[in-house]
């Protein structure tokens, strides 16, 4: 009998999706605007708090690219980013025809490392270049180094484009990730702690910045009676029927996080006193973590030499779903010419990190797969 697939990250929804929906064929409210549009927002800016402004998107990357073409970066242009992170962050940085300059993680929270991000800023302004903006991720849900990041940032007066797709229900010292940078964007791709099947969101400081957002959004289209453009426009904005679903969601994203922070805890409880495997946790209480993914660092030399690569394997023979971490942006064949500061955190933890099934929908019955695997790879 075949076993079922047990995903790494997969939709979960919550029953009043459907509901939203339903409201927006009624009212043959299909395209991208429209009062699910506007509801999602409000819900957002209302969970985030902190007076904030959120303009939906078709997608974390769309807020990404809005985002630095909000703080001005051009053609010629250097970006900083955090190089352990997917490429979404640093694809923007070239559809501008910038040049994205990566920086390592520190092991704490295995996002950008201060020091090596201040030694990037002052190398770069050395050479005649200061970085036009920051982009730091909040790496699979668990918050940067806020207060050191945010301390450098103002000190060289760049500003930050806060990656927060992984980290919607994660604060720092009890503040919501995606209110710490200049502007934040958010992520309801299809495994994320909520979902509009696709779509993002672009979170900012002003009124006047979410309505550029949205007006570049809908292709720049100036106000006229007929269709004319004095900026080029993107087609970047959420559709209604997306929004109607993220309504939903709403509805249970704070139920999801507590069940992805109890996906983390089971794996603590697995792992305790396994000899050469670290569950990645938060460093200290000012850190809360939706965990959007829960993931391990294996030490093959602490562990009779098995291997990340053999846990994994080990899960893709019983149908389960694992991943490698981020291979960093600076060993991507597409991105390894650009300058790169720091050490080799980043690269250790991609060659001995392993993510784990994580979603706020396993079951009594996924769970005990899964811990059959580990409990027969660490004995």
């Amino acid at each position: 009998m075949n076993k079922s697939k047990i995903w790494l990250s997969s939709p979960h929804m919550g029953g009043n999706e459907q509901q939203f929906v339903n409201e927006a064929f009624e009212a043959n409210w299909v395209a991208p605007l429209g009062p699910n549009v506007t509801g999602f927002e409000t819900d957002l800016e209302q969970y985030l708090k902190e007076d904030v402004f959120v303009g939906a998107l078709s997608s974390g990357t769309a807020a990404l690219h809005l985002g630095l073409i909000l703080l001005g970066v051009e053609p010629g242009d250097e970006v900083i980013c955090q190089s352990m992170t997917f490429s979404a962050s640093a694809n923007p940085i070239a559809y501008l025809g910038a040049t994205p300059v990566f920086v390592d993680s520190e092991p704490q929270t295995w996002n950008i490392c201060p020091n090596a991000l201040e030694e990037a800023i002052k190398d770069r302004i050395h050479k005649g270049k200061k970085p036009k903006a920051i982009v730091a991720v909040h790496l699979y849900g668990m918050p940067f180094q806020v207060d050191a990041i945010l301390e450098i940032a103002q000190r060289y007066a760049i500003p930050i484009l806060e990656d927060s797709a992984e980290a919607l229900g994660s604060t720092f010292k009890g503040k919501k990730c995606g209110t710490f940078g200049d502007l934040g964007v958010l992520s309801f791709n299809g495994n994320k702690i909520i979902t509009t099947s696709g779509g993002g969101a672009l979170v900012a400081r002003t009124k006047a910045q979410k309505e550029k957002a949205v007006f570049l959004a809908t292709q720049a289209r100036d106000n006229a009676p007929h269709y004319q453009h004095s900026e080029i426009g993107y087609n970047y904005r959420l559709s209604n029927i997306c929004a109607g679903i993220g309504r939903g969601q709403m509805q249970v994203l704070d139920d999801h996080v507590l069940l992805r922070r109890e996906m983390h805890s089971f794996y603590r409880n697995e792992l305790e006193g396994a000899s050469g495997i670290r569950v990645f946790s938060e460093p200290h209480s000012d850190f809360y973590s939706n965990h959007w993914l829960s993931a391990i660092v294996i030490d093959a030399t602490k562990n009779n030499g098995k291997t990340r690569e053999d846990l994994r394997l080990a899960f893709e023979a019983e149908n389960i779903e694992s991943r490698p971490l981020w291979k960093p942006m600076h060993l991507q064949p597409i991105f390894e010419k650009y300058p790169y500061y720091g050490g080799t955190v980043s690269e250790e933890l991609f060659a001995n990190g392993l993510c784990l099934p994580s979603g706020s929908n396993l079951t009594d019955d996924d769970r005990s797969r899964i811990s059959n695997v580990l409990a027969q790879f660490v004995h």
